[in-house]
């Protein structure tokens, strides 16, 4: 695979199998522009250069470490795609506005103090349990009331390791370069996640265990890719029924229309003439909306 932390130019990333479909993606990354003159997209460490959003700055809690994308050669080399591409959290509101601006997939990284990492923060903000309590508040609201969502959408909460556990699961191997990723184990431990869609029912508990190629590949059926690296692994399953509890996705409210209905009524009018009351009828027409279906 080539010496160092950043993949060569020829391996993949989903990113890359989605444009080559005509698809479309974004990285979004938390705090990313807020370090000027730092770039405010595609931001990285120079290749063998030392990374220095290692720790938290002030007012900036970005961890590039934690966003996949700039580790590859095959991203970064192109500046501006990976501009394009790479991006702070910032951009996704706008995005999320329209079907056709949300990407077909998106990544999104939250800073130390909002994925869990940090328990304590330079700036006014929650870390550590409270801190995910309250990026997930946020955004995900947000996820779920936009039009991509509500045409299908599938959100992933993915936790990457475990607090005291260094075991891996399904068969997994370590990387080419990584025989212990879990410094002392073969991976991250086990995790839990958190899956929403419209095609999951709430409240379902799945016990299978799976693991993070699992869900790669997973995502890359979904868009009819190829599976890239471990995601290719024979026998690995992906996620089945056992997730997708609804295939059928929530049922759409039955079709209505509004008709509006009159008819002719004789009502009895008092009137005064020549100094007395007197009762007459007189016809009125009284109409009123009714919903029919179809």
């Amino acid at each position: 695979m080539g010496a160092g932390c950043v993949y060569p130019a020829g391996v993949q990333t989903i990113g890359s199998q989605l444009q080559a479909k005509g698809l479309t993606w974004r990285s979004y990354g938390e705090d990313m522009g807020n370090s000027r003159p730092a770039p405010a997209a595609c931001r990285h460490p120079d290749v063998n250069g030392q990374d220095s959003t290692e720790a938290q700055r002030p007012n900036d809690a970005f961890a590039g470490r934690h966003v996949p994308f700039i580790y590859f050669h095959s991203v970064i080399d192109d500046a501006s795609n990976c501009a394009a591409h790479v991006v702070d959290l910032k951009a996704l509101p706008a995005d999320l506005s329209t079907a056709t601006g949300t990407p077909n997939y998106v990544f999104i990284t939250p800073n130390l103090c909002h994925d869990g990492h940090d328990s304590t923060c330079q700036q006014r903000e929650k870390g550590g349990l409270p801190g995910i309590d309250e990026f997930l508040s946020t955004w995900i609201p947000r996820i779920t009331g936009s039009p991509a969502y509500r045409d299908g959408g599938l959100i992933n909460i993915i936790f990457d390791e475990s607090g005291s556990d260094d075991a891996a699961c399904c068969a997994e191997m370590p990387g080419p370069d990584s025989p212990l990723p879990g410094q002392g184990g073969p991976g991250g431990g086990r995790t839990g996640a958190v899956l929403i869609s419209p095609f999951i029912a709430p409240g379902t508990v799945v016990s299978t265990a799976y693991n993070h190629y699992s869900l790669l590949r997973t995502e890359e059926d979904i868009f009819g890719l190829s599976h890239l690296g471990f995601a290719g692994a024979d026998g690995l399953t992906t996620f089945g029924s056992d997730v997708f509890t609804r295939p059928q996705g929530l049922t759409p409210p039955p079709s209505t229309h509004r008709v509006k209905r009159c008819r002719t009524v004789r009502v009895t009018k008092r009137v005064r003439r020549h100094g007395r009351l007197r009762k007459i009828k007189v016809k009125r027409r009284r109409c009123h909306s009714v919903t029919l279906p179809g």
